[in-house]
């Protein structure tokens, strides 16, 4: 995992929540490359259209809130992801999105410092982001290092298996 990101800002609004992020009439998808193809579908159908691996998704209070359902982490994993950037986030898919290996960081007006399209830089790290296109900065609430440990390790299973094969040498 890269510490520093840096992508293209997508910008959403409040209570953006898992049927928005990945509807539930696709949940009988199983392959992250079916998968994909609806990520934020309930909020902006074309987003895989314009979205990069190594994009930023940008939100306000509340992304994520809804369903447990974890197929709201795995559809942007999917699509490559590089950070989620919240000022507050549901907390189910806090967690979901940290075991698949998202760095996913609370900003306190973040929403007010981003656009669709600016250039954002994050240090996932030390929290600090820097919007490129307009120069602003912000502070993101620092990760736990247990936290930045399952994201180094790409995730909590990749992590518990490094653990167990640890142990077995």
């Amino acid at each position: 995992m890269n510490n520093v990101v840096e992508g293209k800002v997508f910008a959403f609004g409040k209570n953006i929540d898992t049927d928005q992020i990945y509807p539930g009439r696709f949940v009988e998808l199983t392959e992250p490359e079916d998968i994909k193809k609806y990520a934020m579908y309930g909020a902006d159908p074309d987003f895989t259209k314009k979205f990069k691996p190594g994009d930023i998704v940008v939100a306000e209070t509340n992304f994520g809130c809804g369903s447990s359902r974890e197929h709201a982490a795995i559809t942007l994993k999917s699509v490559g992801v590089s950070a989620i950037v919240a000022e507050s986030f549901g907390r189910i898919f806090f967690r979901n999105a940290i075991n698949l290996g998202i760095p996913v960081l609370t900003c306190k007006g973040i929403s007010k410092l981003t656009s669709t399209g600016d250039r954002l830089r994050v240090d996932i790290r030390s929290g600090r982001i820097e919007n490129l296109t307009t120069g602003a900065t912000a502070q993101a609430t620092p990760l736990s290092d247990y936290i930045m440990h399952i994201l180094e390790s790409g995730g909590i299973k990749p992590m518990i298996r490094a653990m167990q094969e640890a142990k077995q040498r």
